[in-house]
């Protein structure tokens, strides 16, 4: 530090005042000392934040009757013992500088807001305790950042003085005319004063030089404090001064402090050195104002509950009993009085300082030294005073401060005039106002602009792992852009923008409670213009004998608050600190994810602004209206379309990698590459980018795919103005980039698969706000954002669709494997194939049923056409890469289902070659519809090989199970419906029927309990049927081998009976029941017909009997179904209850009428027939007829009679019930024949 903050303690309008000399040593280090009182009754505290002086030196013992009004051959020199107090002692620097504390502010910024009260000077401190005691005015400009008060002396006759150069503080000079001395005029300091200044300084450079010649100044010291002056330039902005006093700047590493370094909102855009953080952000008139921390040593300082961080020029010595001690100089026919002895205690308190060493003069001549203990200053003769009422005095004065400077950003001014008991608390920044001024004449307004963006920007830092502080930070920031002008000070107004953006976290889970918390604090108006918390107080005021006491009651209408008298300032708490700054609540946000974007995006908006303004005006630029739309085309391409696509889709992949563009040559709007425009910009952009990012995740989860595509376009186009600004894309960049990619794959596939919403999708895609608009043409002052358009337009053909979010997951894919991002995005990228495998699969399928649609359409099948077999073609392609992805990432599941969804694609290229002539008659089966239909079993194997077990995923299982099961049936039913017998055999042919269908049962699962039971049960019960017929048919057909045909036999008995039992289980099936039992009861008579006994036809006769009775179960089940529509017709409308049921085709069960009536057709003469031969072999048998037998035949005439008298137009019903009833007459001795029970349970 190179200069003093100002006048070392030197009382200039009280001349009764001893002159206190605390001038300028070292303590180099941190002092961390136990508590230095006076009494018990006093703590106090004091740790060394920052020093700058070498370590303290033994002071040289002056001889008596030394002169000093004789200068040393050393003074005015710069001494490292001093510092640059010797050389300012005498006034030559000693100007008051209304911002010393805001130097200290800045380079302790995480002490400012809530750890520390005050930040001042020491001599405002100690002026502030004097002010019961002493009737000199004072005049203090006080601000307030969170819950810390900075003090600075506003020294109103050197202002006042300057005002007519500068200008800055004419409006103050006119108040204070008006209001409080209407007789103002400058004083001039006396010739008394500046002789006792001149001899503290000699005195001084005596004291460390007791030869009286000037020692040099050690070049290896000045060297180490050049080198130290680069590491005090860490806090953010580092150009407060001038580059001309920085290099005379001695200084060493400050202690027990973490300088801010304030990247932030700056640095952290791009990596860059600290001497390019910011431009000069103070023009050179603003660079003298003391905007540094100019103070030797800068302490923290607790005295009782009070934490001050203050600044001190005191010179500290080394000796005597003490490693430190004070030195200073009085006149030996002046007693000590009440005010210099506080002004004594308290530095030494502040410095921590045990022992005071006292050398007392008479007109300049050495007389004696004293040493005074700093516990024993209250009590010396004709000084004594109280500490506990000091202390009383402090913690009535803050507490008065706190309690009435309540506004962030606000000037305060504490005066109370010289000679006058009265203490007034104005608020300069209302006056300001109030008088029409603009923000820059309040000469204050910039740097505690600064200061609070930069404890915002300090709390951002370390609000990194909690978030706590937001509504603090939030607040701050607001504060300071309501106090800077945008054309003058447009970085930090963009800055704090950015900073304000970055509050709302857009990727974090919501809180349960359905909230969220900035954590304490408040909004920008906790403590607004309408807070009236604090109101005026109204004080009767004597009149002083004073000249400049001459106040009246109007001045205390200007005022925010009133001391009416000193005197109350050392009753103790007369004052209480009842105002908060913030609420201790936390400010709560809304959890709606679009609110909090469009909060993002105002901000990055006005930021984008601010920013703008600097950057000079390109007559080439397109004048735009920011008011007009700018319009998102609608695109309608057909299919053709998806193809001729490819080369527009393409950049999406380049503009996915890194960047290696030229940053040396300005860009589009003329922004030149690494100035704090450039990397400010590139952070709004990203953040704007994220904001939509979040916007269209939000819209597509609520299915609002139409505005969740105008999100994501307005993403990519802040990305792709990202790209045209930035040289190099990093890490996260790229890796969000390709987050924006998959979220534009999902949109196109969902409206893809919504294709009937089109018309209100593209309602609002077009939709733009007023916002949207002007963030579109600030992105267009730096590139034409059209790098993305065909990934991000909305089309009418879902083909298309597919295919652009087919080629947004390739770009996102080969974004995450590219050597930026290998192995830093392994979940991404696991998300990344699942999408492509899937949007692959969907492709796939959409060829598929293209190609079965135009096989449906196809009146006439002779070939294969050329159309379909390049659909094949496609369909299976993106099969088998979606396969490839999967398995990628080990998911069996998804794989087994596009193995599944192949072997359908093989069934369909099957289908395909079936040649069906024009009257829709089909020819043999094919060798190519083997071929597909064996590809498709290979492809479903796969699949179950794939899950390996049902556990696994049972409802993927089930349904590969189910097709599986299904191709073999459908082989074998083409093969035995339509056999190939000019190309192979029959006994070739019989074998692969029975091969398919009893693979196809195998896979049949009767067991498990699903929705597909009963198809499985049906389908096994039409298999064995199936294989019944053909056995039937194998036996009838059989010539020669017996052993064969006996195995034939067997085999459709067999068979026949299984499908019986499962037909009868299912009991919705029964027609399907009736013809298996009808063909049963036919192979029973065919083989009595090769019987030549009586008793063997009569046996076989009865067998078939006995199996004709069981047809009685699906009859009772016609019969209920033909009720329950009977029923539900005559609820309908009775006029149609006397209707037949004929008239009808099926029922709404389900039933067909017309098999129905076939099936009876069959049923009546074969029972007959049954019947009559019966009773003719029971009639003719050579037997002696018993009870029973006679008691049968009677029962088979019987029946045999009614079923001829049956009338053959009665009504369906009527004739169910009838063969119902005479089934039933017969079941009794069907029941008791055993070789009948045999047949069935067979």
């Amino acid at each position: 530090m190179s200069e003093p903050a100002g006048d070392p303690g030197i009382p200039s309008d009280n001349a009764k005042e001893d002159v206190c000399a605390p001038a300028c040593t070292g303590d180099h280090g941190k002092h961390d000392a136990a508590a230095c009182t006076s009494n018990s009754e006093i703590k106090s505290r004091a740790v060394v934040k920052y020093s700058a002086a070498p370590p303290p030196a033994s002071y040289a013992l002056l001889q008596e009757k030394t002169d000093l009004k004789l200068p040393p051959a050393n003074w005015l020199r710069e001494s490292p013992q001093l510092g640059s107090a010797g050389t300012t002692i005498l006034g030559s620097s000693s100007k008051s500088k209304p911002f010393s504390s805001f130097g200290m502010a800045y380079d302790f910024i995480d002490c400012v807001g809530d750890d520390v009260d005050v930040v001042s000077d020491s001599e405002n401190i100690k002026k502030l305790l004097k002010i019961p005691y002493s009737k000199s005015h004072v005049s203090m400009a006080v601000h307030r950042v969170g819950r810390t008060l900075l003090l600075d002396d506003l020294d109103i006759q050197e202002l006042f003085m300057s005002s007519s150069q500068t200008g800055d503080w004419t409006w103050l000079k006119e108040f204070y005319q008006r209001l409080m001395d209407q007789k103002w005029q400058r004083k001039k300091k006396s010739k008394e004063h500046w002789y006792q200044k001149a001899i503290l300084s000699k005195f001084l450079y005596y004291s460390i030089n007791s030869e009286g010649a000037a020692e040099p100044v050690s070049d290896s010291l000045n060297d180490g404090d050049e080198d130290g002056t680069e590491e005090l330039r860490s806090s953010w902005p580092t150009t407060f001064t001038s580059t001309s006093t920085d290099a005379e700047e001695p200084g060493v590493s400050k202690q027990e402090s973490i300088p801010v370094d304030s990247k932030y909102a700056l640095d952290q855009v791009a990596s860059v050195s600290k001497e390019q953080n910011l431009p000069m952000l103070f023009n050179e008139g603003e660079n003298s104002q003391g905007l540094r921390n100019d103070f030797i040593r800068n302490i923290m300082w607790t005295f009782e509950d009070i934490h001050m961080l203050v600044g001190s020029n005191m010179p500290i010595f080394g000796g005597g009993r003490y490693p430190a001690v004070s030195l200073r100089l009085r006149d030996n026919n002046k007693p000590i009085n009440i005010l210099t002895g506080i002004d004594y205690w308290l530095d030494n308190l502040m410095c921590n300082v045990p022992e005071l060493v006292m050398c007392f003069h008479v007109n300049g001549i050495v007389q004696k030294y004293e040493m005074i203990k700093t516990e024993d200053i209250p009590h010396l003769e004709h000084s004594t005073f109280s500490t506990r009422v000091v202390k009383d005095i402090a913690q009535n004065i803050l507490s008065f401060l706190k309690s009435n400077c309540t506004k962030e950003g606000h000037t305060y001014w504490l005066f109370k005039a010289s000679g006058s008991d009265i203490v007034k608390l104005y608020d300069l920044t209302t006056l300001c106002e109030e008088a029409e001024e603009e923000k820059c004449q309040n000469p204050f307004t910039l740097p505690v602009a600064v200061l609070l963006y930069k404890v915002a920007s300090n709390l951002m830092l370390n609000a990194r792992h909690g978030r706590k502080h937001y509504g603090t930070i939030r607040t701050l920031l607001l504060n300071c852009i309501k106090l800077l002008d945008q054309d003058r000070h447009p970085q930090i107004v963009a800055s704090a923008h950015y900073m304000l953006s970055e509050l709302f976290q857009l990727d974090e889970p919501p809180r349960e409670d359905g909230t969220e918390s900035y954590g304490v604090g408040g909004s920008e108006d906790s403590y607004s213009d309408d807070d009236d918390g604090e109101e005026e107080e109204e004080a009767e005021l004597t009149e002083d004998s004073d000249e400049n006491g001459s106040d009246s009651s109007r001045n205390d209408r200007k005022a925010v608050a009133v001391i009416s008298s000193v005197g109350e300032l050392s009753v103790p708490e007369k004052y209480k600190s009842t105002h908060q700054i913030r609420p201790s609540c936390a400010f709560p946000v809304s959890q709606d994810k679009e609110e909090k974007c469009r909060h993002v995006l105002s901000y990055v908006l006005k930021g984008l602004k601010a920013v703008d303004g600097t950057i000079k005006k390109e007559s080439d630029l397109p004048a735009a209206d920011p008011y007009t739309p700018i319009p998102l085309k609608y695109e309608d391409r057909s299919a053709a379309g998806a193809c001729a696509a490819e080369t527009g889709i393409s950049p999406l992949r380049e503009r996915a990698g890194p960047l290696e563009a030229d940053q040396s040559q300005p860009t589009r709007s003329g922004m030149i590459p690494g100035s704090w425009q450039h990397r400010l910009k590139l952070q709004l952009f990203l953040k704007a980018s994220k904001a939509y990012y979040v916007l269209s995740d939000a819209a597509t989860n609520l299915l609002k795919y139409g505005r969740a595509l105008r999100y994501i376009k307005l993403s990519m186009q802040c990305y792709d103005a990202y790209c045209s600004v930035s040289g190099t894309l990093h890490p996260h960049v790229l890796y969000f980039h390709s987050q924006c990619l998959s979220l534009c794959g999902d949109i196109q596939l969902m409206l893809a698969h919504n294709a009937n919403n089109r018309a209100a999708y593209l309602e609002e895609y077009s939709y733009q706000t007023k916002e949207d608009q002007e963030l579109l043409h600030s992105l267009h002052r730096e590139s034409s954002c059209q790098a993305f358009n065909m990934a991000t337009d909305l089309a009418t053909d879902p083909e298309y669709q597919l295919f652009v979010g087919n080629k947004c997951y390739e770009a996102a894919h080969e974004l995450l494997v590219s050597e930026a991002l290998k192995g830093h995005a392994s979940g991404q990228l696991a998300q990344v194939l699942k999408r492509l495998g899937n949007i692959r699969n969907e492709m796939g399928v959409f060829y598929m049923n293209q190609a079965a649609a135009m096989q449906t359409e196809k009146e006439v099948k002779m070939s294969v056409t050329v159309a379909e077999q390049e659909l094949w073609k496609k369909s299976f392609a993106f099969f088998e890469k979606g396969m490839k992805d999967f398995e990628a990432i080990g998911d069996s599941t998804n794989t087994a289902l596009l193995l599944c969804n192949t072997g359908r694609l093989m069934r369909i290229c099957a289908q395909a070659h079936c040649a069906t002539s024009a009257d829709r008659n089909r020819g043999e089966f094919s060798p190519e519809e083997a071929l597909y239909y064996n590809k498709a079993i290979d492809y479903y194997l796969r699949a179950m090989r794939s899950l390996s077990c049902r556990e696994s995923h049972p409802a993927v299982w089930d349904s590969v199970n189910w097709e599986l099961s299904t191709t073999y049936f459908t082989l074998a039913t083409l093969l035995q419906d339509y056999a190939p017998l000019s190309r192979k055999a029959q006994e070739q042919i019989e074998r692969e029927v029975t091969e398919a269908m009893t693979k196809s049962l195998k896979y049949c699962d009767l067991h498990t309990e699903s929705a597909r039971q009963p198809l499985y049960q049906y389908r096994a019960a039409t298999i064995h049927h199936r294989l019944a017929s053909m056995y039937h048919s194998c036996f009838r057909n059989q010539v020669g081998d017996e052993h064969l045909r006996k195995q034939h036999r067997s085999l459709a008995e067999l068979h026949y009976s299984k499908a019986v039992c499962l037909f009868l289980s299912l009991k919705d099936s029964p027609c399907e029941l009736l013809r298996t039992l009808l063909e049963r009861v036919a192979f029973a008579e065919f083989t009595m017909a090769g019987q030549s006994s009586s008793a063997a036809k009569l046996k076989s006769l009865t067998a078939a009997l006995e199996i004709m009775t069981e047809t009685r179960h699906a009859f009772r089940f016609i019969h209920n179904d033909l009720l329950q529509e009977q029923t539900e017709l005559s609820e309908q409308d009775p006029a149609e209850s006397a209707e037949s049921p004929e008239a009808a085709s099926s029922t709404s069960s389900g039933l067909n009428l017309q098999e129905v009536m076939k099936l009876i057709g069959v049923f009546e003469p074969s029972f007959s027939f049954l019947l009559l031969q019966l009773i003719k072999l029971m009639t003719t048998v050579k037997k002696k007829p018993c009870n029973k037998d006679e008691e049968t035949l009677k029962t088979f005439k019987d029946v045999y009679s009614k079923l001829l008298r049956a009338e053959k137009n009665a009504p369906l019903l009527n004739r169910v019930e009838l063969h119902i009833e005479l089934l039933q007459q017969l079941t009794p001795r069907a029941a008791g024949d055993d070789s009948g029970r045999e047949a069935l349970e067979t």
